[in-house]
């Protein structure tokens, strides 16, 4: 059953514990759009943090019943990092797209002091480090493995499939919004493609989290804040 072991129960929470609190934002932004008060009315400027504490969290719960190797083949990981980056910023810089100005601002409590660098600072944290951890755990570490064999314990990290390596590859996708669903779509094939190769969950890791904050870098740079 999905979901009814420890084991798949340390690698499906930090995720679902990230979901859920998005959800629980897109509920009180809905319901209270136009509100005066910035809770309700801005709600990512909390959900955010909550999102990387409770998901962080979890992960530090179950992190003794993961499968972690020590990190290899760091070099082809970055590179496949930076290769999926160029996807993200490909309409922009190259093909004539709008800049996406719509999103989380660092600025929104001041552009200077203590609450700017408390805020950009847990986005930070929350993109280069929970969300590559928590994604990678849950679909290159358990689904990858799950949807070749119910016990996903007995199947080795990388295993290839072309039935799981192309459901993992459109979840991925549709976990990210329409805008940004070519560039997810191919994204998740290179992280699957070198979780295949590598048989390293470190490395897939690693490789995510190079994209997120190299983006995070260009998002700050060009202050296209609907990146992020």
């Amino acid at each position: 059953m999905f979901g009814a072991s420890s084991q798949e129960k340390a690698y499906l929470a930090p995720f679902l514990g990230f979901l859920l609190v998005f959800v629980l934002g897109e509920a009180v932004g809905h319901f209270c759009e136009g509100a005066a008060f910035w809770m309700a009315s801005a709600p990512r400027y909390w959900v955010f943090p909550l999102q990387t504490v409770v998901a962080g969290a979890l992960l530090a719960q179950g992190w003794r019943l993961m499968e972690w190797r020590a990190p290899r083949h760091l070099l082809p990981a970055f590179a496949v990092g930076a290769m999926a980056l160029a996807f993200w910023i490909a309409p922009q810089v190259w093909l004539g797209f709008p800049p996406r100005k719509e999103g989380f601002d660092p600025e929104f409590f001041g552009a200077s002091g203590g609450p700017y660098a408390l805020n950009l600072g847990v986005r930070f944290l929350r993109l280069a480090i929970v969300v590559p951890l928590i994604e990678e755990v849950f679909w290159r570490g358990f689904l990858l493995r799950y949807l070749i064999d119910n016990d996903f314990t007995r199947v080795r990290f990388g295993t290839f499939s072309w039935k799981s390596f192309g459901i993992v590859s459109v979840a991925f996708c549709f976990e990210h919004s329409p805008p940004d669903w070519p560039a997810a779509l191919a994204t998740g094939m290179l992280y699957n493609f070198l979780a295949c190769r590598t048989r390293n969950l470190a490395a897939c890791v690693f490789a995510h989290a190079i994209t997120n904050l190299l983006l995070g870098i260009y998002v700050l740079h060009t202050r296209q804040w609907g990146f992020w």
